[in-house]
């Protein structure tokens, strides 16, 4: 049997192919969309998880301060004195921090420099492949 014996016309078969194309689209947009549904889910689920550990590590935190003014109020500082001088540390650590991690957020730092060196390579590379 030869290839001109299908009783089919091309039409035919362009309209089947692209149906079938369509198809073949139409899933893997639902299989993504699927996908993306559940991946979101296990973030949130992370997130919430991330939330819950910081919230035990303050209340932790704050125990450690409150046993370190009790050590320097019993070495002989007083209970307000030990207090203030945890209370400034800390807000000078806490300080630092902010300005730190507020100057690393900033736009030129968000900026996807390596990604965009190599699109330009590629961008070249594929003008010297078309010369």
């Amino acid at each position: 049997m030869s290839s001109n014996d299908d009783p089919r016309g091309i039409t035919t078969l362009i309209s089947d192919l692209a149906d079938q194309a369509s198809t073949l689209v139409r899933t893997e947009f639902e299989l993504l969309r699927t996908e993306m549904s559940e991946k979101l889910g296990q973030v949130k689920n992370g997130a919430i998880e991330v939330i819950a550990g910081a919230i035990c590590l303050m209340a932790a935190l704050l125990v450690l301060l409150q046993a370190l003014i009790v050590a320097l109020a019993r070495l002989g500082l007083g209970p307000a004195w030990a207090s203030l001088l945890v209370g400034v540390v800390v807000a000078i650590l806490g300080a630092i921090l902010v300005r730190t991690g507020s100057s690393n957020m900033s736009a030129s730092n968000l900026t996807p420099d390596r990604t965009q060196a190599q699109l330009d390579r590629d961008v070249r590379t594929v003008k010297e492949q078309i010369r």
